[in-house]
């Protein structure tokens, strides 16, 4: 809990209430929506979807980044992936990045029909691997005036290449192998496996690596732990085996450049292992982009720590290009 980490902060100044709304393929996908407490009767409000990280909920780093920028006069809607949360999609835990793009643009059919919010001002911040989710939305949907992404993994490059490129094709060719084998387990009635996601409670050691313990440290302690409705807390961040080989075929960075003129904003953590993939993102984009350094800060700080959290630029970036 240390460094000002706030993952459960609530403000006085804004009203949240759960939502839910479908997706284009009649999927239930929940949502908090949060307004602040100055909403003024007949006027249309500035929106921004905000998405979790991957394998995370919409209580873990969405709800925050959703309330701080409420309390700035942004309608503001924190979102549960489909097969996460307190979303719909069986099997929980699924990828599918398709569909994890398409509720971003769920998100905003439901908010571009709410009366007091403006439809032509809407955007969108993506944390984590929902920074990947929601530039592949906007890729394809035109009503995302503006995307701002936190702590982006690129999830496709991640599982193709590792961090760094430091996954080898035969390693690669053998994560596939073993997915394609439990395949045919599960058809078969056998018990789902899931992997990656963060070590388990109890369970990491000295010898884990520095990456781990800065994962553990959110998803396994009291600073940022959550385990939704029907789920239990070993599963929490766990991807399903047979589904994660799904984002081997994920690329949410070809065409970027196709966003423009709409703006595109990337924080990272000078010191995030994350941050080769906005730099990639930034490379690729066209112009406006900005690329944004958080001097001090590595990726999991920028979940939760309000006093590294530059929610001063995510504000002007906002403010700036809704309006």
């Amino acid at each position: 809990m240390s460094n000002h980490a706030d993952n459960f902060y609530q403000s006085k100044q804004v009203n949240m209430q759960k939502v839910n709304f479908l997706n284009q393929y009649k999927m239930k996908v929940a949502g908090n929506l949060f307004t602040p407490k100055t909403l003024a009767a007949n006027t249309k409000y500035p929106a921004i979807i905000v998405g979790h990280p991957m394998g995370a909920v919409k209580e873990q780093s969405a709800n925050l980044y959703a309330t701080k920028m409420a309390e700035q006069g942004f309608v503001t809607l924190a979102i549960d992936l489909s097969y996460w949360g307190e979303s719909e999609g069986q099997p929980r835990n699924a990828v599918l990045p398709d569909v994890y793009s398409e509720d971003f643009s769920a998100a905003v059919d439901f908010l571009g029909t709410q009366p007091f919010v403006d439809r032509n001002n809407i955007g969108v911040i993506g944390i984590c691997g929902s920074g990947s989710f929601a530039i592949s939305a906007a890729k394809i949907d035109p009503r995302f005036k503006a995307i701002a992404t936190v702590s982006m993994y690129d999830m496709g490059a991640a599982s193709r290449n590792g961090l760094n490129h430091s996954l080898t094709l035969q390693q690669r060719k053998q994560i596939l192998q073993q997915a394609a084998e439990q395949r045919y387990i599960e058809f078969t009635g056998g018990k789902t496996l899931y992997t990656g996601g963060t070590i388990n409670k109890g369970q990491i050691t000295a010898k884990d690596s520095s990456i781990a313990h800065e994962f553990y440290d959110f998803y396994r302690t009291a600073r940022g732990e959550f385990t939704p409705a029907g789920s239990q807390p070993e599963l929490t961040t766990h991807p399903t085996l047979t589904s994660n080989p799904k984002f081997m075929n994920f690329y949410p960075f070809n065409d970027i450049e196709t966003i423009s003129p709409r703006p595109l904003l990337f924080i990272t953590g000078d010191k995030a292992h994350s941050k080769e993939f906005s730099e990639d993102a930034y490379r690729r984009a066209a112009e406006p982009k900005e690329l944004y350094y958080v001097k001090n800060a590595g990726h999991v700080d920028l979940y939760d720590r309000v006093n590294l959290i530059p929610f001063d630029k995510l504000v002007s970036f906002f403010k700036t290009n809704l309006h």
